[in-house]
Protein backbone atom coordinates (compact mmCIF):
# COMPACT_ATOMS: atom_id res chain seq x y z
CA UNK A 1 0.00 0.00 0.00
CA UNK A 2 3.01 2.36 0.76
CA UNK A 3 5.34 1.46 -1.86
CA UNK A 4 4.01 -0.74 -4.68
CA UNK A 5 7.47 -1.60 -5.57
CA UNK A 6 7.79 -3.80 -2.74
CA UNK A 7 4.95 -6.09 -3.66
CA UNK A 8 6.70 -10.18 -3.30
CA UNK A 9 9.21 -8.68 -1.03
CA UNK A 10 8.93 -11.54 1.04
CA UNK A 11 8.57 -14.14 -1.81
CA UNK A 12 5.19 -14.43 -2.61
CA UNK A 13 1.91 -12.41 -3.36
CA UNK A 14 0.31 -14.35 -1.05
CA UNK A 15 0.19 -12.53 2.49
CA UNK A 16 0.25 -16.10 4.32
CA UNK A 17 3.29 -17.26 2.33
CA UNK A 18 5.23 -14.46 2.65
CA UNK A 19 4.50 -14.43 6.70
CA UNK A 20 5.71 -18.11 6.90
CA UNK A 21 9.30 -16.85 5.67
CA UNK A 22 8.91 -13.71 7.56
CA UNK A 23 8.64 -15.62 10.73
CA UNK A 24 11.23 -18.17 9.89
CA UNK A 25 13.55 -16.13 9.42
CA UNK A 26 12.48 -13.70 12.59
CA UNK A 27 13.05 -17.06 14.35
CA UNK A 28 16.27 -18.49 12.97
CA UNK A 29 17.76 -15.11 13.81
CA UNK A 30 15.82 -13.94 17.06
CA UNK A 31 19.17 -13.26 19.37
CA UNK A 32 19.35 -10.33 16.56
CA UNK A 33 16.02 -9.19 16.41
CA UNK A 34 14.14 -6.54 18.57
CA UNK A 35 11.19 -6.47 16.47
CA UNK A 36 9.52 -5.94 13.02
CA UNK A 37 7.50 -2.94 11.56
CA UNK A 38 4.70 -3.92 9.45
CA UNK A 39 2.14 -1.61 7.97
CA UNK A 40 -0.32 -4.53 6.93
CA UNK A 41 -3.46 -2.20 7.31
CA UNK A 42 -5.03 -5.00 8.24
CA UNK A 43 -5.19 -5.89 12.10
CA UNK A 44 -6.40 -9.40 12.21
CA UNK A 45 -3.44 -10.37 9.88
CA UNK A 46 -0.95 -8.65 12.22
CA UNK A 47 -2.18 -9.99 14.99
CA UNK A 48 -1.86 -13.17 13.64
CA UNK A 49 1.95 -12.39 12.76
CA UNK A 50 2.21 -10.90 16.09
CA UNK A 51 1.07 -14.52 18.11
CA UNK A 52 3.59 -16.06 15.47
CA UNK A 53 7.02 -14.43 16.56
CA UNK A 54 8.90 -15.67 19.19
CA UNK A 55 9.22 -14.58 22.93
CA UNK A 56 11.12 -11.20 23.28
CA UNK A 57 10.52 -10.31 19.75
CA UNK A 58 8.29 -6.80 19.55
CA UNK A 59 5.67 -6.18 16.83
CA UNK A 60 6.07 -2.52 16.45
CA UNK A 61 2.66 -1.64 14.06
CA UNK A 62 2.32 0.76 10.96
CA UNK A 63 -1.12 -0.33 10.71
CA UNK A 64 -2.62 3.71 10.61
CA UNK A 65 -6.26 2.13 10.12
CA UNK A 66 -6.45 0.44 13.51
CA UNK A 67 -3.78 1.30 15.50
CA UNK A 68 -5.48 2.22 18.77
CA UNK A 69 -6.93 -1.55 18.76
CA UNK A 70 -3.51 -3.12 18.14
CA UNK A 71 -1.22 -0.73 20.81
CA UNK A 72 -4.08 -1.71 23.37
CA UNK A 73 -3.60 -5.19 22.39
CA UNK A 74 -5.57 -8.46 23.86
CA UNK A 75 -4.72 -10.97 26.57
CA UNK A 76 -2.22 -12.33 23.73
CA UNK A 77 0.09 -9.61 23.41
CA UNK A 78 0.47 -5.54 22.43
CA UNK A 79 1.64 -3.56 19.12
CA UNK A 80 4.02 -1.34 19.71
CA UNK A 81 3.38 2.21 17.88
CA UNK A 82 5.99 3.30 15.25
CA UNK A 83 3.00 5.15 12.89
CA UNK A 84 3.03 7.80 10.61
CA UNK A 85 0.34 9.32 11.65
CA UNK A 86 1.31 10.29 15.36
CA UNK A 87 3.33 13.31 13.55
CA UNK A 88 -0.11 14.85 12.84
CA UNK A 89 -1.88 13.82 15.57
CA UNK A 90 0.60 14.13 18.24
CA UNK A 91 -1.13 15.78 21.23
CA UNK A 92 -4.22 13.27 21.71
CA UNK A 93 -1.17 10.08 21.49
CA UNK A 94 0.69 11.90 24.13
CA UNK A 95 -2.02 12.06 26.13
CA UNK A 96 -3.66 8.34 25.10
CA UNK A 97 -0.27 6.89 25.79
CA UNK A 98 0.69 8.19 28.92
CA UNK A 99 -3.33 7.22 30.16
CA UNK A 100 -2.54 3.71 28.75
CA UNK A 101 0.95 3.59 30.61
CA UNK A 102 -0.34 4.50 33.75
CA UNK A 103 -3.39 2.01 33.50
CA UNK A 104 -5.73 3.83 32.58
CA UNK A 105 -7.48 2.08 29.04
CA UNK A 106 -10.69 4.01 29.12
CA UNK A 107 -8.91 7.21 28.97
CA UNK A 108 -6.90 5.76 26.22
CA UNK A 109 -9.37 4.90 24.39
CA UNK A 110 -11.37 7.75 24.63
CA UNK A 111 -8.30 9.99 23.44
CA UNK A 112 -7.13 8.04 20.45
CA UNK A 113 -10.29 6.44 19.21
CA UNK A 114 -11.65 9.77 17.51
CA UNK A 115 -8.24 10.34 15.48
CA UNK A 116 -8.76 6.73 13.67
CA UNK A 117 -11.19 8.47 10.85
CA UNK A 118 -9.07 11.02 10.63
CA UNK A 119 -6.16 8.47 10.10
CA UNK A 120 -7.86 6.68 7.94
CA UNK A 121 -9.12 9.51 5.64
CA UNK A 122 -5.21 10.12 5.26
CA UNK A 123 -3.52 7.24 4.23
CA UNK A 124 -6.64 6.12 2.37
CA UNK A 125 -5.75 4.85 -1.33
CA UNK A 126 -3.71 5.92 -2.39
CA UNK A 127 -2.32 5.05 0.09
CA UNK A 128 1.73 6.80 -0.79
CA UNK A 129 -0.08 9.86 -0.96
CA UNK A 130 -0.34 10.04 2.69
CA UNK A 131 2.22 12.81 3.34
CA UNK A 132 -0.11 15.30 1.02
CA UNK A 133 -2.65 15.01 4.32
CA UNK A 134 0.42 15.10 7.39
CA UNK A 135 1.73 18.50 5.80
CA UNK A 136 -1.68 20.05 4.81
CA UNK A 137 -2.53 19.61 9.10
CA UNK A 138 0.65 21.02 9.62
CA UNK A 139 -0.06 23.97 7.62
CA UNK A 140 -3.01 24.22 9.14
CA UNK A 141 -1.62 24.47 12.36
CA UNK A 142 1.06 26.81 11.71
CA UNK A 143 3.96 24.38 11.59
CA UNK A 144 4.33 25.64 8.58
CA UNK A 145 4.05 28.57 6.66
CA UNK A 146 2.85 26.90 3.35
CA UNK A 147 1.34 24.19 1.89
CA UNK A 148 3.95 23.27 -0.50
CA UNK A 149 5.52 20.08 -1.45
CA UNK A 150 8.40 18.88 -2.75
CA UNK A 151 7.38 17.61 -6.60
CA UNK A 152 3.91 19.50 -6.29
CA UNK A 153 2.90 16.52 -4.11
CA UNK A 154 0.22 19.10 -2.07
CA UNK A 155 -1.93 18.36 -5.37
CA UNK A 156 -1.73 14.20 -4.91
CA UNK A 157 -4.67 15.14 -3.09
CA UNK A 158 -8.19 16.65 -4.19
CA UNK A 159 -10.10 20.01 -2.49
CA UNK A 160 -12.54 17.63 -1.05
CA UNK A 161 -10.33 15.49 0.07
CA UNK A 162 -8.61 18.38 2.59
CA UNK A 163 -11.78 20.03 3.19
CA UNK A 164 -13.22 16.88 4.57
CA UNK A 165 -9.22 16.40 6.64
CA UNK A 166 -10.09 19.57 8.22
CA UNK A 167 -13.35 18.65 9.26
CA UNK A 168 -11.99 15.15 10.84
CA UNK A 169 -9.07 16.71 12.26
CA UNK A 170 -11.24 19.60 14.26
CA UNK A 171 -13.92 16.68 15.42
CA UNK A 172 -10.51 15.18 16.99
CA UNK A 173 -9.96 18.02 18.65
CA UNK A 174 -6.46 18.38 16.51
CA UNK A 175 -6.62 21.74 15.19
CA UNK A 176 -4.85 24.31 17.76
CA UNK A 177 -5.91 27.23 16.53
CA UNK A 178 -9.10 27.53 14.91
CA UNK A 179 -8.86 31.11 13.33
CA UNK A 180 -5.94 30.12 12.04
CA UNK A 181 -6.82 26.74 10.97
CA UNK A 182 -9.84 28.29 9.23
CA UNK A 183 -8.41 31.22 7.43
CA UNK A 184 -6.16 28.78 5.93
CA UNK A 185 -8.38 26.40 5.03
CA UNK A 186 -10.32 29.32 3.34
CA UNK A 187 -7.18 30.27 1.04
CA UNK A 188 -6.82 26.47 0.19
CA UNK A 189 -10.64 26.81 -1.11
CA UNK A 190 -10.23 29.92 -2.94
CA UNK A 191 -7.63 28.86 -5.30
CA UNK A 192 -9.54 25.84 -5.90
CA UNK A 193 -12.27 28.44 -7.15
CA UNK A 194 -14.58 27.25 -3.95
CA UNK A 195 -15.98 30.56 -2.10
Amino acid sequence: MFDPQLAGYWGSADPRAAMGTCVALIHEHRAKIDGIKISLLDAEREIELRRRLPAGVRMYTGDDFNYDRLILGDDHGISHALLGIFDAIAPAASGALQALDAGDAAAFSALLAPTAPLSRHIFQAPTYSYKTGIVFLAYLNGHQRHFRMVGGKESARSVVHLAELYRLADAAGLVTDADLATDRMRSVLAVAGVS
